[in-house]
């Protein structure tokens, strides 16, 4: 398994792992979410998002060019405030790994990798969030050394 970036000419081979991580969500909060959106617009999403300066994908793939799972981060540099210094935080936006694959240090190998290139860069916080009912994300997380500091609530008109 190698790790590599994904430019955001290639978005679309996310998609698919995109789409099963999306359904995870719309089975658990449907409310919240969209069900089933298009590929197209899925991977003109991901294109304009991972354009940004400061975004980035990561893959495991397979020897034969299989996506194994990805992950979206981004470099957020947060200025000081009176209540805490100045940072730069690598957010992890996005994790998923195709269904054949958990269990197998998949995630963690691309979080490993995410860690490596965001501190390289300067960051001094990596953060994350997950759905409460995503376990196998608190997990892995946890397992990376994470753990939470904040929940939120929110309310649906």
């Amino acid at each position: 398994m190698n790790i590599i970036e994904v430019p955001a000419k290639e978005a679309e081979r996310l998609v698919p792992m995109l789409q099963d991580l999306h359904a995870l969500h719309v089975t658990h909060q449907p409310e919240r979410h969209i069900p089933a959106p298009g590929s197209d617009g899925l991977a003109k999403w991901l294109q304009d998002w991972l354009s940004g300066e400061d975004v980035f994908a990561l893959a495991a793939e397979s020897p034969q060019g299989t996506l194994l799972g990805y992950l979206i981060y981004e470099l957020q540099e947060r200025p000081a405030l009176p209540v805490r210094p100045a940072e730069t935080r690598a957010m992890l936006h996005h994790i998923s790994v195709t269904e054949a694959w958990r269990r197998m240090g998949v995630g963690k190998a691309l979080v490993e990798a995410m860690q490596a290139r965001a501190l390289n860069a300067g960051a001094t916080v990596i953060a994350a969030t997950y759905a409460p009912f995503n376990t196998a994300s608190a997990a892995l997380m946890k397992g990376m050394g994470m753990e939470p500091v904040l929940t939120m609530a929110e309310w649906r008109a």
